[in-house]
């Protein structure tokens, strides 16, 4: 059992907790027993969930239980957003979401394998709806309800912010009670004595801890306690998760393993090591070599690619990533763009300037507009240009007729051609048809 407490405070996670001196204590005579919400309001769990994932998991490395919630209760309703309500989503959409979300969460923590023998720190995967979904309304207003001070919940950031402009239902406003009841119901059934969650969500775990107290009295299993972690920003001021394309999700089919690399792989040189603290289990020797990679030479972008490499393995599995690996070494001339498949080319090019075109191969556009139409060039006039002094490339083949048009044997796949100019300004051609 290491001390976790100390792990997380030079990764930077740290946020809040109450009495640390007795959580350190609880933690040194564990192992302890805690939990995680997360609630299924899309079809994928994604990159912003990995915080408290690995955060989990880093527990369950340091020798504690950790229990993965699913909300598949609270994920009917939906905990609070600042700004406005949520949309509600139906039964049957949130059950399937629950699926997913389960599965995905399953394979980050170590459960007891099928017909082995259970483990203290073996992993526990529930869902709140199997207690929240039998309780009925004068149960929730005596038993729970009760126990709320309305002035306390009026005082919420979250509900004075929304009161402030369109007001709130009383749907979101009671969602505090049924996170706080989830406490209590892990609290008795399996021990759980510590909620975990950024630092957005403390008031909503303090609220539990004093339900714990109000309704059982800390009784059987001793004082409840509550740790946050720091929220994650980036030094561009833009959101974390986000990119051009959208949020980056866990599920292949909605980000796909080469995108999923690459957004990593792109983090700007002021995150990466703070990215690594929080999402890599690499230890502290290893990244303070790679910070000092960084600062020495932040071109070679060592950090950047342990840190893609280490996710996507992590997320995807080794043989995905050794694909997104190839394909973006193929991309820039350093590997052979034959060896990779349709899914991976595919997903590769989705990620760079490109153009479809349908037709015969002799009916299609020359290499010099095909640079102009897929954005790679400014203009036709620029492409020829480029292949004047010696910088296009048609998949990695040096292009040195300006008449030069695409062949059979230029089309890989059946679909794909892949355009460069010079190092690193990448294009592609997809045939339609």
């Amino acid at each position: 059992m290491t001390d976790i407490i100390d792990e997380l405070q030079w990764r930077g996670l740290l946020a809040q907790t109450t009495d640390l001196d007795a959580l350190r204590k609880a933690l040194a005579d564990g192992p302890v027993t805690l939990y995680c919400g997360f609630d299924p309001t899309a079809g994928s769990l994604h990159v912003g969930h990995l915080t408290q994932i690995l955060t989990l998991a880093r527990f369950q490395r340091a020798g504690h239980r950790p229990v993965a919630l699913v909300g598949g209760g609270t994920g009917l309703i939906g905990d609070p957003k600042p700004t406005a309500e949520r949309q509600m989503n139906s039964v049957e959409t949130v059950r399937g979401w629950v699926g997913v979300l389960a599965g995905q969460l399953s394979s980050f923590l170590r459960f007891t394998p099928e017909g082995g023998r259970p483990e203290p720190t073996d992993a526990i995967l529930a869902d709140n709806g199997d207690w929240l979904g039998g309780i009925n309304a004068i149960e929730l207003l005596r038993d729970v309800g009760k126990h709320f001070s309305v002035n306390q919940m009026l005082a919420r950031e979250t509900v004075r912010s929304r009161l402030d402009g369109e007001g709130m239902s009383y749907t979101e406003f009671s969602y505090v009670l049924l996170q706080s009841y989830d406490f209590v119901q892990l609290y008795r059934r399996y021990g759980c004595t510590l909620q975990t969650g950024g630092s957005d969500q403390w008031g909503n775990i303090t609220a539990g801890l004093d339900l714990i107290r109000r309704m059982d009295g800390n009784r059987p299993h001793g004082q409840a306690h509550a740790l946050t972690t720091n929220l994650l920003t980036k030094a561009d001021g833009t959101k974390f998760g986000k990119t051009e394309s959208g949020t980056v999700w866990l599920d292949p089919e909605l980000t796909t393993p080469y995108a999923f690399y690459q957004f990593w792989f792109n983090a700007d040189d002021r995150d990466v090591v703070r990215y690594l603290k929080t999402f890599s289990f690499m230890g502290r020797a290893e990244i303070e070599e790679l910070e000092r990679q960084t600062e020495e030479r932040p071109q070679a972008r060592a950090a950047q690619r342990a840190l893609a490499q280490e996710l996507t393995t992590l997320v995807h599995g080794a043989e995905e990533c050794r694909k997104a690996v190839d394909a973006s070494l193929a991309l820039f001339g350093r590997a052979d763009l034959t060896e990779l498949d349709a899914v991976t080319l595919d997903a590769a090019l989705a990620e760079v300037p490109k153009v479809e075109v349908s037709g015969a191969l002799e009916d299609l556009p020359g290499v010099a507009d095909l640079f102009a139409l897929s954005g790679l060039a400014n203009s036709k006039s620029a492409a020829r240009r480029a292949i004047k002094e010696g910088g296009a490339y048609v998949n990695n083949t040096k292009v040195t007729d300006q008449e030069a048009r695409i062949g059979a044997g230029d089309v890989l796949r059946g679909r794909f051609v892949v355009l460069r100019k010079g190092k690193r300004n990448v294009g592609g051609v997809v045939l339609t048809g």
